[in-house]
């Protein structure tokens, strides 16, 4: 029984990046996949932790719908570009340290 697990994992680790390679795709690329855009409004900003909470509609791209959140800013200058209360557009993507504003800028 554990040679047969065995056989399987390293089948696995094998096929892996056969898989990869078949797609076209690597796992950096798969992780940029998860991106979104919306619209929203500044509620805080948090330039000491390079955060900024977003009340925002629903993500496109992301199956997400809106509510309030707080996000991590991939920049922390993107927080200079709006104050609490500004309409905004951003561009959010899921990352290892989870999701994050990648642009930002008023809404005209």
């Amino acid at each position: 029984m554990k040679t047969m697990a065995l056989l399987a994992a390293i089948s696995f680790a094998a096929l892996y990046p056969a898989l990869g390679q078949a797609q076209g795709a690597t796992p950096m690329v798969v992780a940029q996949a998860m991106t979104g855009t919306a619209d929203g409004e500044v509620r805080k900003i948090d330039r000491e932790q390079g955060k900024i909470t977003l009340k925002h509609g629903p993500i496109a791209g992301m199956d997400m719908p809106g509510m309030t959140m707080i996000f991590r800013v991939q920049d922390p200058s993107l927080l200079d570009k709006a104050a609490v209360g500004d309409k905004v557009l951003f561009s959010v993507a899921k990352t290892a340290d989870g999701m994050t504003v990648t642009s930002l800028e008023k809404a005209k």
